[in-house]
């Protein structure tokens, strides 16, 4: 039996639901390595919602599987990833396989990005990095996720393409990655308790908070607040978020996003890679 007649079978199982059935079909289904967008175009009968939903939970241990394989970090942890922009989008793009449903055709994580960095170049063009700022934010391309800050899905930055919207770190991710293509400078600011992007205007550093539609902050601005201290501002001002700092956070966020869920197993995944970042 071909994959195809195979695969089309087991699709005529999705709504039995006896417990010895489900389980073959679940152990027949990692063989297609979690991801059946591709071969469920060529299905003559679309699937309903329910069964959409019941092939997605069945692919979830090939998906599972695949991120801790691929998964690779310095052997001496995130510290040493310095500069390593290309390791983390890598990263951030298993995490992205990882956590979409597998059955909804979408272009891969770094296609995405040169497609977004493709649309936003004329504007970079005639204004620079605060042209990017006025396309991705500005416009209301993309914006803060208010309903939904804790979805998981908030670190699927293929998913946050898609649908314009993801938490602080998310948001300031897809600034920096699409400035990198197009030749810009974008910093990011590990924030305590929100994520920032720093540019710099004239020489002047200037803050982009991504969640808040790209709104524009000076360092003046924040030196004149009571509720921020020299320590804070000296961060904003100096401090650059490495790639091994931003992946750290976007798991951890992650973790906690799944444990607000209750997806115990899916937390105790996440928490895997976060140890295994530890030097």
């Amino acid at each position: 039996m071909t994959a195809t007649a195979s695969f089309s079978s087991l699709l005529r199982l999705l709504d039995d639901d006896t417990p010895a059935v489900r389980a073959m079909v679940a152990e027949k289904m990692r063989d297609f390595g979690g991801d059946v967008s591709e071969m469920l175009l060529e299905c003559p009968h679309p699937l309903s919602t329910e069964e959409r939903e019941i092939l997605s939970d069945l692919l979830k241990p090939a998906r599972r599987e695949n991120l801790l394989l691929d998964w690779e970090v310095p052997q001496r942890g995130w510290r040493v990833m310095h500069d390593d922009w290309e390791h983390l989008e890598c990263c951030l793009r298993q995490i992205s396989d990882f956590l979409h449903d597998g059955v909804s055709v979408r272009p891969p994580l770094p296609d995405q990005l040169d497609m977004l960095a493709d649309e936003a170049s004329p504007a970079a063009e005639v204004a620079g990095v605060d042209g990017l700022r006025l396309f991705l934010f500005e416009s209301r391309r993309f914006q803060g996720n208010q309903t939904s800050y804790n979805d998981p899905r908030n670190t699927d930055l293929a998913w946050c393409i898609e649908n314009g919207t993801s938490n602080p770190i998310g948001l300031s991710l897809i600034f920096i990655l699409v400035a990198q293509r197009l030749g810009l400078e974008v910093e990011g600011v590990n924030y305590p308790g929100h994520f920032l992007c720093r540019v710099h205007h004239g020489g002047q550093p200037l803050l982009v908070d991504c969640f808040d539609h790209g709104q524009i902050h000076s360092i003046h601005q924040i030196m004149a607040r009571n509720d921020v201290s020299d320590e804070h501002v000296a961060m904003l001002i100096q401090s650059v978020a490495t790639p091994g700092e931003i992946l750290l956070r976007c798991l951890r966020n992650l973790e906690s996003a799944f444990n607000k869920q209750g997806s115990d197993d899916d937390a105790a995944l996440i928490h895997m890679l976060v140890e295994s970042l530890k030097p």
